[in-house]
């Protein structure tokens, strides 16, 4: 049965909550250790999906917390896994901790605002203005915690909420990380080109 109440979304935002494992196990252990790390995770999840996908079990906690699209294809958690271990790989330390904070706190501050009080809808996929000014919000403070830069915490906050708004077929869970770390790191290389 796939979550259908509010409490039931705010469970499935709070397994993402392991973005907060991620970001202190990089910040005290290093890059290699957390990768390690994510990698023996998506190992494990990859199994547990193919029991369910391939083989048919039902796996009690996990099949509640599924989405209705999810009940045939992979889950939220693998793509966000996925998105993680491209952030850190490829990305500088504070961006990646920035990246993976808002595809955590932004998009479960969009769900949790738009859900309770959103009324203005704005795209035809049901998102309301309510939860993308809350997204852009969460992630903007974010960024200005994490960054030195404001206009690149700005610019990440900004890309990271028009994915999370915008797409509707490639997993937001994989996509803002990727996108808002990418967007970051060109704005610190940009940021670098100008003071030439």
């Amino acid at each position: 049965m796939a979550p259908k109440t509010f409490m039931d979304e705010m469970l499935r935002k709070g397994l993402h909550l392991a973005s907060v494992a991620i970001v202190l196990v990089y910040f005290f252990f290093g890059k290699t250790i957390v990768l390690y790390f994510m990698t023996s995770y998506l190992v494990l999840v990859l199994i547990i999906e193919h029991l369910r996908l391939d083989r048919g079990y039902r796996l009690p906690v996990i099949h509640y917390l599924l989405r209705k699209e999810e009940e045939t294809s992979l889950a939220g958690h693998i793509y966000f896994t996925l998105g993680a271990i491209v952030a850190v790989s490829v990305y500088s330390e504070n961006i990646a901790y920035a990246a993976l904070l808002m595809a955590t706190f932004g998009d479960m501050s969009a769900a949790l605002i738009g859900k309770s009080f959103g009324k203005r809808r704005i795209f035809r996929n049901g998102k309301s203005f309510e939860g993308c000014v809350a997204e852009f919000t969460v992630d903007l403070v974010i960024g200005y915690a994490l960054l030195s830069n404001p206009e690149i915490a700005f610019i990440m906050a900004l890309v990271a909420t028009a994915v999370e708004t915008g797409f509707e077929k490639i997993d937001d869970n994989l996509a803002i990380p990727v996108f808002s770390g990418f967007a970051g790191e060109l704005m610190v290389m940009l940021t670098a080109y100008m003071k030439l």
